[in-house]
């Protein structure tokens, strides 16, 4: 019977596990270091606010994997053997492998700060990194936290600290929030909204030196201006890599992250990496080497299940799209919005009257054809934007149907009528917003 081995117990590597056991007969184990189930890493802020316990961001009974034959290993693994295709753990267990899946996940960047290895000092990723947040938060008296990186991440850290009365101070090394990755417009509705729940934002400054006292906590840090700002809690938020130390040196072709093909093959024969560790050789347009996104890693997943079961498949993640949250704004993202437009692209804002509310729609010059949508403070319909973007509407269509997208409740307010007005007046279009058309929904030809 072959034997399966994934490390790392992700989403990526959990749903491999869960979709070979759906194919195939195939002995699995999973090995993970970090917990001994499976939970949702998005849920972790929550635990800290209170909103839940740790056991709830399982999605699975812990039943549930002796019942579908799928074997937990809490372990560390401190090196992989690949020509003997044997794994040794820390403990000094080995473990031999037919197929083995690399899922190891990211870890939080260091850059060589002085001090960063100080006490109250720590990045958010890991279960670990949560229980750490915790100690370092409420053993420790805590008035101000210093925020490194302006990222999701931060964000999310901020909001945590913010819970429990805790001053937040987030240095930005961009000009503006975000400023790799949102346009100018949607990088100032997401930084009015930041201060408007008290956060201290520093744009244009760098962290140079963390200050630790005698007992080796930090109590302060020095930024790039020379400013020093007492604080009792660094977190450092800038970023994330792929966690693939323990795999250097060894046989496996590594740059950023684990080299694969379309098939998520390493350089190596029955050896494959998915998830935030995988760097894809040649990306799909309008897709990065390296996508460490919660969907990603699940379609990864899948995908890798049907080849390890006989059926050969290739990764394709199609159309880019990801959502996150600003505190109480919700961001969503489908195709391609940089943070500059390129030649031959222009662009389409509207804002509601509170800057609370946005929609950022990015289309070509010539033709019209739409290539991407920012939306902040409403829902869209993924599937809606997913079969317009891969059949090339048009700015216009999209305005006239922008209904059929709209994902919010029924008793939300609805922002159509304004956004539509405002692209004729600043396109001269005469576009007429139609009405929601279901069964136009579900055509495929939509």
């Amino acid at each position: 019977m072959k034997h399966v081995v994934i490390i790392g117990n992700g989403i990526a590597g959990i749903t491999a596990a869960r979709h070979i056991r759906k194919q195939s007969d195939h002995r699995i184990t999973v090995i993970s270091g970090e917990t001994e189930y499976f939970f949702s890493r998005t849920a972790l802020m929550y635990v800290y606010m209170g909103h839940m316990k740790f056991e709830h961001t399982k999605p699975y009974e812990d039943r549930f994997w002796k019942k579908n034959r799928i074997d937990l290993l809490k372990a560390f693994v401190s090196k992989v053997d690949f020509p003997n295709n044997r794994l040794i753990c820390s403990s000094g267990e080995t473990i031999q492998y037919d197929d083995l899946i690399l899922a190891v996940g990211s870890k939080p960047n260091r850059f060589g700060w002085p001090g960063q290895e100080l006490d109250g000092v720590q990045g958010l990723y890991s279960y670990q990194d949560l229980q750490l947040m915790e100690k370092n938060t409420t053993e420790h008296k805590v008035n101000r936290a210093v925020i490194v990186g302006g990222g999701l991440i931060g964000v999310e850290m901020a909001e945590m600290l913010m819970t429990r009365g805790i001053k937040v101070t987030f240095l930005i090394r961009e000009a503006r929030f975000w400023g790799n990755v949102l346009p100018e417009e949607d990088g100032k509705l997401v930084e009015r909204h930041m201060r408007s729940h008290h956060v201290d934002l520093r744009f244009d400054t760098e962290l140079s030196e963390i200050i630790g006292d005698e007992s080796g906590r930090a109590v302060a840090i020095k930024t790039n201006k020379d400013e020093e700002i007492s604080c009792e809690f660094i977190g450092l938020t800038a970023g994330v890599s792929p966690n693939v130390d323990f795999l250097k040196d060894t046989e496996l072709e590594i740059e950023r992250g684990i080299v694969v093909n379309q098939y998520l093959e390493t350089n190596l024969p029955n050896v494959f990496a998915i998830g935030d560790c995988a760097q894809n050789s040649n990306p799909a347009k309008g897709r990065r080497p390296i996508e460490q996104v919660w969907y990603t890693g699940r379609m990864m997943g899948e995908t890798l299940a049907r080849t390890i079961c006989g059926d050969q498949t290739a990764y394709k993640p199609g159309i880019w799209f990801n959502s996150a949250k600003f505190f109480d704004i919700e961001y969503q993202t489908y195709g391609e919005v940089l943070s500059e437009l390129k030649e031959g692209q222009k662009q389409f804002y509207w804002e509601d009257s509170k800057g609370r509310i946005g929609y950022k729609m990015i289309f070509e010059k010539d033709t019209g054809k739409v290539i991407g949508v920012n939306v902040f403070g409403m829902r869209m319909r993924h599937e809606i934007w997913d079969s317009w973007l891969r059949s090339g509407k048009d700015a216009d269509f999209v305005m006239a149907h922008l209904r059929d997208a709209n994902f919010d409740p029924e008793f939300y307010k609805k922002y159509e009528k304004d956004i539509v007005s405002k692209y004729n007046q600043q396109t001269g279009a005469s576009v007429q917003l139609k009405r929601k058309n279901w069964s136009r929904l579900l055509s495929k030809n939509y």
